[in-house]
């Protein structure tokens, strides 16, 4: 495994801020029309060019908005896969999505694509989405992408609008047989700043039962922005907090990604931030090294830098392996280093104060037992 302090796990270039949906929880508040200032196609292969110094094989997300918004993808891929990288896509689930654009991408070199799907019920994803028969494309669009040969991840956001909806969703993974589920705990910015997310007790048990679909899934599950998840699989394996090493965690334990820390955003404008969930900019591609931002910034080095996590999360037994969401940190107290507001879980021995939301959150509500079926 590859030091995290050295290159990121994910680097995300959102291409195009432009999108005709307008979805309640798009941290990017979307518009239709592409932003004057985005990064040129030269630009683009620049930023290409330089996160392959990062190291062969390096990651690259082109999303949006919808980066089907630009006509120059196919050169982009193109020239990110001449370059060693392993190129993906999230693009929105609308009828910019059409098999003959696939193919064309999967000939470029496209590796994998991410369709979100947040219910089984069209009326729930349709109506979360803002249009209907978004549900209804976007599973033709998964069906498109398998048979351009494309690897298909489906993305899948929580909050208490959505949550029910998991065991269906799950299902549907499957069905349209998706090499990985990731699940998404909402973080409060851009629209999504509207939702309300689920409490952190219900986090707990919806992770829980994602460890359970994790262990008999033909797919792999993943979850962003919640990295308590591996808390919660060890716990859920019988370790005791007090032989976990709170800065490495037990042995063969992969630590989580989180913003900064084995992941790196760069804007529609070239803004290098380290999540776009985290929007505090350390540096522009247009004038600085993309792998001298993410190794060297100040508020990078902070972010990997575990002893310097504020609150609980700072005296976490769990904090080698979690650390907490830095991006919701951020969003909710505007302290990238603070606590976790999502995690109920409290250290042995830590008398501090706790975020606001688990003073009032001391059992899960209804319907915990989510996919227990």
């Amino acid at each position: 495994m590859f030091d995290t302090s050295e290159r990121p796990i994910v680097l995300v270039w959102e291409v195009s801020r432009a999108c005709d949906l307008a979805c309640d929880h798009c941290r990017a508040e979307a518009t239709p029309d592409r932003h004057p200032d985005e990064l040129t196609t030269a630009e683009g292969k620049r930023l290409l060019e330089s996160a392959r110094e990062f190291g062969e094989g390096q990651v690259v997300v082109l999303s949006g908005g919808d980066p089907l918004k630009r006509d120059d993808l196919e050169e982009l891929v193109a020239h990110g896969d001449d370059l060693g990288l392993r190129m993906a896509l999230t693009p929105s689930g609308t009828d910019s999505v059409t098999r003959d654009r696939l193919q064309r991408l999967a000939d470029a070199g496209l590796r994998r694509v991410a369709l979100s799907i947040d219910a089984a019920d069209p009326a729930v994803h349709d109506g979360y989405r803002g249009e209907e028969g978004v549900l209804e494309g976007t599973l033709r669009a998964a069906r498109a992408v398998e048979d351009a040969g494309i690897g298909l991840q489906v993305n899948t956001t929580v909050c208490e609008r959505t949550v029910d909806e998991l065991p269906g969703v799950r299902d549907l993974v499957a069905e349209l047989d998706a090499v990985r589920w990731s699940v998404f705990f909402l973080v409060p910015v851009g629209r999504g700043a509207a939702l309300e997310p689920v409490s952190p007790a219900r986090a707990d048990a919806v992770m829980d039962w994602l460890h359970r679909v994790e262990e008999e899934a033909p797919f792999a599950v993943k979850t962003t922005e919640a990295p308590q998840y591996r808390r919660v699989q060890l716990e859920s394996g019988g370790v005791d907090p007090g032989d976990v090493d709170p800065e490495r965690g037990p042995p063969a334990t992969r630590p989580s990604v989180r913003a900064g820390d084995g992941f790196a955003f760069v804007s529609h404008v070239g803004d290098v931030t380290p999540s776009g969930f985290l929007p505090e900019p350390a540096g522009n591609v247009r004038e600085d090294d993309l792998v001298d931002v993410y190794q060297n910034a100040d508020l990078f080095e902070r972010l990997r830098d575990r002893a310097a996590l504020g609150g609980k999360c700072g005296e976490c037994e769990f904090r080698g392996v979690c650390g907490g969401s830095r991006s919701r940190a951020y969003a909710v107290t505007g302290d990238p280093l603070a606590a976790d507001p999502l995690c109920p879980y409290v250290p042995d021995d830590y008398d501090g104060p706790l975020p606001t939301r688990l003073a009032d959150d001391s059992a899960p509500p209804a319907g915990d037992d989510v996919g227990a079926d």
